[in-house]
């Protein structure tokens, strides 16, 4: 397979260089019982399920674009595309279950755990996000976020990161020709890993990396964390190459 060419099939769920699983653990503080009742009434209902995702059309019919992100944190983010697109169907994958509650907590409410009506063009994916890209359809997405992710600052963490070598074939297959990956970071360790990997690759190239944020681009508690503390910011734009499958 030449550089930048793409499998046929949909790759391996554990491909060599990464571990079974990107994530560390699952919860943070205990839940509370609106949490629980969330995670185990509403989180049922908004979970894209693995034939979805195979065939994604089907839970997003008359959808304008799919876009997909990856470690939504506490769900801002997410939240604000949907209502900032809302032709645009959004996958977003979250396997924090505080996080999953805070978006939850934001569209669901109280007492409507069980019967609240789910928004047309979103569903979560509450597992590893590798798995989700593995299932995929060849170009399904329009665009990819990467917002903030846990930077797995030391060395021998780093093949936990989803920015790898290993992922760029797997993410680029199910992005479409001329669809953008946007990733933001305000660690110094996750900037130089970003820069690296797509330094010598022909999956993606480079549109444009800033330190202030653009008007399309949300803002998100981590990025107001960062700033609070002096911690600068930066934004990549790749846009996925024009590469035939071999």
């Amino acid at each position: 397979m030449r550089p930048g060419d793409l499998p046929h099939r949909a790759p391996s769920l554990t491909p060599e260089g990464i571990p079974d699983r990107l994530y560390g653990r699952r919860r943070g503080h205990p839940l509370r019982p609106r949490q629980e009742r969330l995670i185990e009434l509403a989180l049922p209902r908004f979970r894209l399920t693995a034939a979805e995702a195979a065939h994604p059309q089907g839970p997003f019919p008359g959808a304008t674009d799919l876009w997909l992100e990856v470690g939504f944190g506490g769900g801002e983010h997410a939240l604000a595309l949907s209502a900032a697109h809302p032709g645009v169907a959004l996958i977003a994958s979250e396997v924090f279950e505080n996080g999953l509650c805070s978006l939850l907590t934001r569209v669901v409410p109280e007492g409507a755990e069980a019967t609240c009506r789910v928004p047309d063009r979103l569903r979560l994916w509450p597992e590893d996000a590798r798995h989700l890209v593995a299932l995929l359809p060849d170009a399904a997405l329009g665009r990819l976020y990467l917002m903030f992710p846990d930077p797995w600052p030391k060395a021998r963490h780093a093949k936990r990161r989803f920015v790898h070598h290993a992922m760029l074939p797997l993410v680029a297959r199910v992005l479409r020709a001329g669809a953008e990956w946007r990733i933001a970071s305000d660690d110094p360790t996750y900037q130089a890993w970003v820069e690296e990997v797509f330094a010598d690759q022909a999956f993606f190239t480079l549109r444009s990396v800033v330190t202030d944020r653009a008007a399309d681009w949300h803002p998100t508690r981590y990025e107001a964390k960062a700033i609070r503390e002096g911690r600068m910011p930066r934004y990549w734009t790749f846009v996925r190459s024009d590469a035939p499958c071999s």
